[in-house]
Formats: C-alpha cells, sequence, structure tokens
C-alpha cells in the first residue's frame, strides 16, 4: 500500500515539475477589445490575463498578501492561444538580459 506525499513534498513536486513550463490559459477570442480581463487559477495560483490600451496581452500573478501589486507573468500568444509561464526564475532572467518581449498574434487573417 502507498502513501500519499505530504504537503511539503507535493508543494516542491508543483514548483519544480509543473510550473517551470508554459501552460495553455484560453484562446484569444476571450479577451477581445482593450479593457477585457480573464480572471484563471493555475496550479493554485490566481493569475489575470488583460488586454490593455495597446492591444498587448499581459498577465499578473495576484499576491494573496495585502497591498502586493500585482506580479507580471510571462505571457505568449501562439496561434490564437494564451499561454503562461509562472516560473520566477525565467522571468527575471529575461528582464535583465533583453527588453520586454511584445506579444504578437501568430494567428492567420483571412482575405
Amino acid at each position: 500500500m502507498t502513501t500519499p506525499p505530504d504537503d511539503r513534498s507535493f508543494r516542491r513536486e508543483m514548483a519544480t515539475a509543473y510550473r517551470s513550463g508554459w501552460h495553455f490559459i484560453d484562446l484569444v477570442t476571450a479577451i477581445p477589445h482593450s479593457g477585457d480581463s480573464l480572471m484563471v487559477t493555475v496550479f493554485g495560483e490566481p493569475v489575470v490575463v488583460t488586454r490593455d490600451e495597446d492591444e498587448d496581452v499581459r498577465a499578473y500573478r495576484c499576491l494573496r498578501k495585502p497591498r502586493g501589486a500585482p506580479q507580471p507573468v510571462r505571457c505568449a500568444i501562439r496561434y490564437g492561444m494564451i499561454f503562461v509561464n509562472l516560473d520566477q526564475r525565467d522571468h527575471r532572467l529575461v528582464e535583465s538580459e533583453a527588453p520586454p518581449l511584445k506579444t504578437t498574434s501568430a494567428t492567420p487573417r483571412s482575405a
């Protein structure tokens, strides 16, 4: 008989194995206009995906601490789908080495 993992090992596994990759959130059509937003939960963390005035799609982690500012999350759009990456280590490396990436849609337009 196997025993279930304890809470600490489960959290460690979630942090190392699952959060380090890109995860599908929704289709871009879910937030079609400037100012639209979408609230999702990714591995137990609330994430807000918004479309700003420049029509760029951005994602923020909602901190549970009082007066905590939303923390930006890596966000990309591929083939009309929104993906986020919750790994903070990757996020810091991208910010320090290169300018912020602009999200662009790769969905082909019909004639």
